[in-house]
């Protein structure tokens, strides 16, 4: 299996206070340019926090013109994918019925932890354009629930007991696609657990189309190796029970 490790928090800890105030002084900068430049071709983003504009300024390295086409784009995308402002629970009826995503407990940094089971996953007839609705309804629960100053969150993905009749390869393209294109540095880290052999298949041709900076957050866990893995980053408090932990998973519409 092929092992990424995140370097968020390494690069966090060497980061000298000089070197961190000169870097937000450069995004204090940028951010103003780039609302200049997207304000005038969009006025609707005068609503948008500077946390937003920094969030995809630093997916596209703190390039303001590549910074603000993915943002013009992204606002372009979400009138026409969420006209109503927000995905109702019937719109994505199917999928909640499938009970697969949870929202409970935080990581020692404050982050939301989100899990999914993906073997409650299987195709319907809402096809992926309903699953697209899901994720961004999900999103939009674990956005609504982020405690101050937090912009990011933890997915705990757990393959136990995936079979090929669970493998959604346009979903799975669908889901990392939102994720990169629309909700950049939004996810912190993603932890896959339990993944079986025949799972490779499916990761062999979903790898290719991840980037960079995505791949760094994805970490592979062994079964030996899997509570003490979590909970270096999270406490037992706050873990689901069925990792050890102490907490009982709560589907994402019961947020």
């Amino acid at each position: 299996m092929m092992m990424m490790m995140s370097s968020d928090s390494m690069d966090c800890s060497t980061e000298t206070e000089e070197e961190s105030f000169k870097s937000n002084g450069i995004e204090k900068t940028k951010i103003s340019l780039m609302r200049t430049l997207v304000e005038t071709q969009d006025p609707s983003s005068k609503e948008v926090d500077d946390l937003t504009f920094r969030r995809f300024l630093r997916a596209r390295d703190l390039d303001v013109e590549k910074a603000s086409a993915m943002f013009l784009k992204y606002l372009n995308w979400r009138r026409n994918f969420v006209p109503n402002g927000s995905i109702s629970p019937s719109e994505v009826a199917q999928e909640i019925e499938q009970n697969k995503m949870f929202l409970q407990g935080s990581d020692k940094k404050g982050q939301l932890i989100a899990v999914v089971l993906a073997a409650r996953h299987f195709q319907h007839k809402g096809g992926v354009e309903e699953f697209k609705r899901f994720i961004v309804y999900a999103f939009d629960k674990i956005f609504a629930r982020m405690p101050p100053g937090q912009e990011k969150f933890v997915v705990i993905g757990d393959l136990e007991g995936w079979g090929y009749a669970n493998s959604d390869i346009r979903a799975y393209l669908a889901a990392l696609s939102l994720v990169q294109e629309y909700y950049p540095e939004r996810l912190e880290k993603l932890f896959i657990v339990h993944a079986p052999y025949i799972f490779m298949t499916a990761w062999k041709i979903v790898y290719p189309f991840i980037d960079n900076k995505t791949r760094k957050k994805i970490v592979f866990v062994g079964s030996k190796t899997l509570k003490s893995t979590l909970l270096e980053e999270i406490d037992e408090s706050q873990l689901p029970e069925t990792y050890g932990g102490k907490l009982p998973l709560v589907p994402i519409h019961d947020c």
